[in-house]
């Protein structure tokens, strides 16, 4: 899996996870190319190199030429769904504005259409919404993992007056996420931030074992103050790193009854987006013989909280158990191997007798239903290539 890491230590808002992005190596004739999508004028998109505090990171302005009106979450919903944009980044973009339409009228006591955007419905948080879920693509992350969030103090001006930091928005989208406070007085995580972690983010906490590849920096508009840190936001993206040796996993375990099965490639599905590392489902008999199942999640101490959520909100469990055991891994890492129609990615494992390739059966399925061939073919010519050393 491709995992993204941020590292929120200044904060986070909507232009610096977009020059982040645009820092680790999206090109920003690409960014320009899929903004053109959207049915949005009168806007300037500056990208600049900057320095901050020695570090080297990109900066990102949206500049407007003439006035834009109040709109309301409708009036943005309308704009992205007469885009050109793919219908999963209209899905992204609009569940990230519809959450900051609904902390706003959860904070003003009002319904979420009657909000008036005002800063958060101007041109420029558009783009960076929509930016950054553009990017997110296009680095096609399994997996967003997001530090703590640091919480500034004292005040921000906005067009409803001096408001406390953090601002009260943003304290909604937050809860339930984890935080904590600082001693700096400004405001270190935006509204749009906030609404872009909410729902990008797939788990909050350290960094997972990656094999890192590559490391962005996005500045914010405001310059630290002495003493301070820089006003930068770290992206950090890699692969799924799989050690060998020996581990320590937690092994979460419900029996579900009642409960409809076929809906289980979704939750498993939503389980591995998650952090797990493996799932099962396993039939069995219940109490008065009733039929049921035991699903069984294997994963890492840090991941489990959120996969406990997805188990009790996807499942008809009422409670689980789990248990920490340790597991040995041997020695792998991915390849390409070369077949008549194409390469697939494959896991070379290190056996004690030897080496094995094992097919990614994902990329198996994509290229037989690309070329007509069987997938039993695909494995097949899989299993000739790597006998005859074809790996690319």
């Amino acid at each position: 899996m491709t995992i993204a890491y941020l590292d929120c230590f200044s904060g986070v808002s909507g232009d610096m996870l977009l020059a982040a992005f645009l820092d680790a190596g999206m090109p920003e004739e690409y960014l320009r190319q899929e903004l053109a999508k959207l049915p949005l004028a009168g806007y300037s998109l500056t990208v600049s190199k900057v320095s901050e505090q020695g570090i080297a990171a990109h900066r990102l302005e949206v500049d407007c030429a003439a006035a834009q009106p109040l709109r309301h979450l409708d009036d943005l919903t309308a704009i992205i769904e007469k885009s050109a944009l793919t219908p999963l980044l209209k899905k992204r973009v609009v569940a990230v504005l519809t959450a900051l339409a609904e902390a706003e009228a959860a904070v003003h006591g009002v319904g979420r259409n009657e909000i008036h955007f005002h800063e958060i419905g101007a041109v420029d948080t558009i783009v960076d919404v929509v930016g950054a879920v553009i990017a997110y693509a296009y680095f096609s992350i399994d997996r967003l993992v997001v530090s703590p969030l640091p919480m500034g103090r004292g005040f921000v001006d906005c067009a409803h007056g001096r408001l406390p930091l953090p601002a009260p928005a943003v304290g909604k989208l937050l809860a339930g996420l984890p935080v904590y406070g600082v001693g700096l007085e400004h405001e270190l995580i935006t509204p749009t931030g906030a609404a872009l972690v909410k729902i990008l983010a797939d788990d909050f906490g350290p960094m997972p074992a990656i094999r890192l590849e590559t490391l962005g920096h996005g500045a914010g508009a405001r310059r630290s103050p002495d003493g301070a840190p820089p006003n930068l936001l770290r992206l950090f993206l890699g692969k799924e790193e799989i050690e060998s040796g020996q581990d320590q996993v937690r092994i979460l375990t419900t029996n579900l009854d009642d409960w409809q099965s076929e809906t289980f490639p979704y939750v498993a599905e939503a389980l591995f987006k998650a952090g797990a590392l493996d799932v099962c489902l396993t039939p069995t008999l219940m109490k008065k013989g009733r039929p049921g199942h035991i699903l069984q999640v294997m994963c890492r101490q840090e991941s489990s909280a959120a996969l406990e959520n997805i188990i009790f909100k996807e499942t008809t469990a009422i409670g689980l158990r789990y248990r920490d055991e340790a597991r040995r891994l041997l020695p792998r890492k991915m390849v390409k191997v070369a077949t008549p129609w194409g390469t697939v990615a494959a896991k070379k494992v290190s056996l004690p007798e030897g080496e094995r390739i094992y097919p990614e059966y994902e990329e198996c399925r994509q290229l037989a239903e690309k070329t007509g061939q069987s997938i039993a073919a695909i494995y097949q010519a899989v299993g000739r290539a790597t006998a005859d050393g074809g790996k690319t």
